[in-house]
Parts: structure tokens; C-alpha cells; sequence
């Protein structure tokens, strides 16, 4: 196993933990269910944080409101066929928000020298830019974008440890893991052999038990349908083909320096823990809490810290049962192909990421069927060509070429 590449305590000065100055934070993604839940924990905190800048994907209407209710310095619409309204409607509240727009919009707010947090909240491969100004700026960054390690993975964390920059994952399951080794003061227990296993904990989404002759009767409402979690409909998906789960092995392999033979995959369909680690001694080490995702939010925005979340504790007399169970490879057969993946050359994983985005994309769209979503990675897995990218710009033309046959393969079914 590699070294924990994920955050040193180093990074974080010790005149920036005795601070108490308000901390501006930028949020990437503010209108999604992250970035709404982060929203939420903060104004439980006022007093601690400031809320510097947000974005939106097209969601300009929530993002109004949320400028009329937080006044941030800044303001990015990503699609700019929103900007004009937004923009309009900006001066008629007369705020003193400054609206900015794509890609160099979001890359100001990831940067710019007044911010202290990133909250890399976007969905999707339109992130990765971002997260690198923000790295590169020094910046403290709570991430929460899988495709910006899927995607990037060697680039970004060697982009971490040559920065200044601090690395904290929000995802439930990666935050937990962070919880559960970062009260080792040794950044090596990997590479001394301390560290035994890694289990990242899944529920198996709305259709674990669902008999395999209805998955082609499934519709995008009931997918987008969790059990535990309220989360928008692009991950809802992901997890009810647990898509989202074989992107978090390939994230976990970076962000803890390990790779995917010491990563196992669990099925716990109560999701009150969030995932685990096992020591060598056979102690084994978890993290549980609510299925909220404010908890991560709070633990990573207060780390080394700890502040109140908003969300009520676990009421251990009526919890029942906690259960487990191996995932079923024929059920969710990404967790199998993910595996030869993460094996295979460095743009394996940027296909894999790309061709589902398109393939999910065209369920929610009604144009293909679910059963056909893992049809479409396959097909883009064999049919392009796979190379060794060493720069973004070669990345960003796998991804490209990708998400093209892609397109027209999901058109031709």
C-alpha cells in the first residue's frame, strides 16, 4: 500500500486553528443537495463563517435566492443562457453581488485570495478545473467532486502535495474513513503495515432486494427514490445501480494512497455506518451517525474542531439492527468493472466516468432503459482507445471523445 497522500496536519497553521475570524468560504455547486446542506450548517454558525461566493449549473432561480439571502461577494451561473435573467434580476433587488459566468467564473471563485474554504460540491467532470485553482491557490478544500480524482487522480493529489492547500473529503463514506485514521499523528500506518483494510459501507440503493426480471420496468422517479438519502438525481441514479460506490474505490485509492486490493465493498442497508477501517491487531474502527450529509459538512468545515451540525443523534434504543451483506456482482455489475478498471491504463477510469454521466443523462431523459446504462460503459470501455493521459488537456479529449460515442451509442439503441 502507498503512503496517506490525503492531509497532513502540517498544512493547517497553527495561527489559522486560533483564528476567530470568520472563515469566507466559497461554494461550488450551492444549489445541489451538498451544497444546500452546507448552507444549512452555516447558518448555525454565522459567527464563524462567511459566505464569499456560490454557483449554480441552470438553477438561477435558486440561486437568487440564495444571493438574496446570504449577499455574496460573488455569484456564478455556469450556463451562461441563464446569465441575462439572472443578471437583470440581480440589479433589480439592487444587490452587490458581482455575477460571473462558466468555467473562468468559477475558477475566480476557487482562487480568489479572499477565500479561505472551498466547497467542491458540483456534480460531475465541469469540477475538476475548479478544484485544481483552488489546490493550486493554497486554498482549504472540502471535496466532495468524485470525478475530480476519477478523472485526475495522479495530476490532482500531486497538485495537493506540492500546494500549501488542505484536502478533507465531505463524502459520507470517504469523510468517515478520514475520521476513523486521523487520530493517527503517523501519516505512514499504510506503509508501516498498520492499516489492515479499508470497507466502505453502501446501502444498495432502492432496488436491493427488487427481483432482477423488473430492473427493465425501472423509471427514473423510482430510482431517484433512496431509502436513506436525500440527494440529487444524477447520484440517486448512481447509487441505485451503485455506480457511486465503484466511483468511491477508485476516489479512495487516492485520497488514501492504497490500491483497490485493500479496498472491500459492503452492503449495510441501514446506512448508519459510514464506512470502516481494520488494523492489522484485528481492530476495526467505524464511523456511524444519521444519513445526513450535514454531519461530514460540519466535521470537515470545524476540523481539527468540532461543531454543531444541525442534525439530531442516533437513538440507539430504537436503532434495531445493524446488517450487512456482500454486494451482488450480477445485481450491480459496475462493482465488478470497476475492479478491472482500476487495473487497467489511466484513462480507464476517465471513460468509465464519462460514458455513465451520458448514460444516466439518457435514462433521466427517458431515452434509454436502466438495464442499458451499464450497457453504455461497456460499450465506450471497449471501444476507445486506451492511453496514458499526462496532462489536463489530454484528459479532458479522452473525456470528450468518450462522452461522443457515448451519445451515439445510447442514440442507436
Amino acid at each position: 500500500m502507498g503512503e496517506i497522500s490525503l492531509l497532513n496536519n502540517s498544512n493547517l497553521s497553527i495561527s489559522e486553528k486560533l483564528s476567530t475570524e470568520k472563515k469566507n468560504i466559497s461554494i461550488l455547486g450551492s444549489t445541489g443537495s451538498i451544497g444546500r446542506s452546507t448552507l444549512s450548517v452555516i447558518s448555525l454558525h454565522r459567527d464563524k463563517y462567511n459566505i464569499y461566493a456560490i454557483s449554480a449549473n441552470q438553477n438561477s432561480e435558486m440561486l437568487l435566492s440564495q444571493c438574496l439571502k446570504w449577499n455574496p461577494k460573488y455569484a456564478v451561473i455556469y450556463d451562461s443562457t441563464k446569465a441575462k435573467w439572472l443578471k437583470e434580476e440581480i440589479n433589480k433587488f439592487d444587490l452587490s453581488t458581482i455575477l460571473l459566468i462558466g468555467e473562468e467564473g468559477l475558477n475566480k471563485i476557487s482562487s480568489d485570495p479572499s477565500v479561505d474554504i472551498v466547497v467542491a460540491a458540483i456534480v460531475g467532470s465541469i469540477g475538476l478545473k475548479p478544484c485544481l485553482s483552488a489546490i493550486k491557490s493554497d486554498k482549504k478544500i472540502l471535496l466532495a467532486n468524485k470525478e475530480s480524482l476519477v478523472m485526475a487522480g495522479n495530476l490532482f493529489m500531486q497538485a495537493v502535495n506540492k500546494s500549501n492547500s488542505s484536502l478533507i473529503p465531505i463524502d459520507s463514506e470517504h469523510n468517515a474513513i478520514f475520521q476513523c485514521i486521523s487520530g493517527n499523528k503517523d501519516s505512514s500506518i499504510i506503509t508501516k503495515g498498520h492499516l489492515k483494510k479499508i470497507i466502505l459501507t453502501g446501502s444498495g440503493g432502492p432496488f436491493r432486494k427488487l427481483p432482477l426480471s423488473d430492473f427493465n420496468d425501472i423509471t427514473p422517479e423510482s430510482a431517484c427514490k433512496h431509502p436513506n438519502w436525500t440527494m440529487g438525481k444524477k447520484i440517486s441514479v448512481d447509487s441505485s445501480t451503485m455506480m457511486n460506490k465503484a466511483l468511491e474505490l477508485i476516489e479512495a485509492s487516492w485520497l488514501f494512497g492504497c490500491n483497490d486490493e485493500f479496498i472491500d465493498i459492503v452492503i449495510h442497508p441501514q446506512s448508519i455506518i459510514h464506512s470502516m477501517v481494520e488494523y492489522v491487531d484485528g481492530s476495526v474502527i467505524a464511523q456511524l451517525g444519521q444519513p445526513d450529509m450535514k454531519i461530514p459538512i460540519a466535521h470537515a468545515l470545524a476540523w481539527p474542531d468540532r461543531i454543531q451540525s444541525g442534525v439530531q443523534g442516533i437513538n440507539w434504543e430504537k436503532l434495531g439492527s445493524l446488517t450487512f451483506e456482500s454486494p451482488d456482482m450480477t445485481r450491480f455489475p459496475s462493482l465488478k468493472i470497476v475492479r478491472e478498471v482500476m487495473k487497467s491504463s489511466s484513462s480507464a477510469p476517465i471513460i468509465f466516468n464519462a460514458a455513465n454521466e451520458i448514460a444516466v443523462d439518457n435514462f433521466l431523459s427517458g431515452s434509454i432503459r436502466f438495464t442499458e446504462i451499464i450497457n453504455v460503459i461497456d460499450f465506450c470501455l471497449q471501444k476507445t482507445p486506451s492511453t496514458e493521459p499526462t496532462s489536463l488537456d489530454a484528459i479532458k479529449a479522452i473525456d470528450e471523445n468518450c462522452r461522443k460515442t457515448a451519445l451515439d451509442f445510447c442514440k442507436s439503441i
